[in-house]
């Protein structure tokens, strides 16, 4: 495995974007769901058991060099929130930007072309760790950790949340996001031989609820 590479694309300062979205978080907050790290531990593992899931296979098949385009209309199809598209070609287009400087290479230059204004972001992730050398288990804890470690940082700003407690809410997941990475991998290889239905179809439907009212907000912190 390419250790390095692994730490440079989980790293939370690699320039993707992903700080200024929270995951759903803004809007558990605002509800009154949210409102501790005991709170934060559940909305983290509820949303990576379910749309982290699912996201992780899609970058997992796309590190194993499935067709990006179909991956792409299986991301469309397994994201029913018109606001979390658009946040997931946002970050998809700004992943890709980032991903071309550090690993440049024929296939991210084909997937820039093909979807100028931004694939789904697993698909450019798994895409990205393809060209750095990553496999498809790699690409997975990627996007497990990110489900996770977005709306973590999201709450210590909207909450003030100590932030020693929001990363032991994280330490303590660390077996979670490796079930999830190992399942993501897993189901991503049965996809390369039986095809992309084969991949997880995980959903949160009121991540999807509160994701469309949120972006209707006139004044929020975070984008998504």
């Amino acid at each position: 495995m390419n250790r390095s590479a692994l730490l440079v694309l989980a790293d939370g300062r690699f320039p993707a974007g992903g700080h200024a979205h929270s995951g759903g978080a803004e809007a558990a907050v605002k509800a009154g769901r949210l409102h501790d790290a005991a709170g934060l531990e559940a909305f983290c593992r509820g949303r990576l058991h379910t749309t982290g899931l699912t996201a992780a296979a899609l970058a997992a098949a796309a590190a194993l060099g499935a067709d990006p385009y179909a991956l792409d209309e299986a991301a469309d199809a397994r994201t029913p929130s018109p606001a979390l598209r658009a946040a997931a070609r946002r970050l998809g287009r700004q992943m890709m930007r980032a991903a071309r400087a550090a690993w440049p290479g024929p296939e991210l230059d084909r997937l820039a072309a093909a979807f100028p204004r931004g694939a789904h972001q697993p698909v450019v992730l798994g895409t990205a760790a393809r060209a750095a050398g990553l496999g498809a288990e790699d690409a997975a804890a990627c996007v497990a950790y990110e489900t996770v470690s977005g709306p973590a940082t999201a709450v210590v700003r909207l909450l003030g949340l100590d932030p020693f407690h929001a990363t032991a809410v994280l330490a303590r997941l660390a077996p979670d996001l490796d079930e999830v990475a190992h399942r993501a991998a897993e189901r991503a290889a049965v996809a390369a031989v039986e095809g992309l239905d084969a991949l997880p179809a995980a959903s949160a439907p009121l991540l999807d609820l509160t994701a469309e009212q949120h972006a209707a907000w006139p004044v929020r912190l975070f984008a998504s």
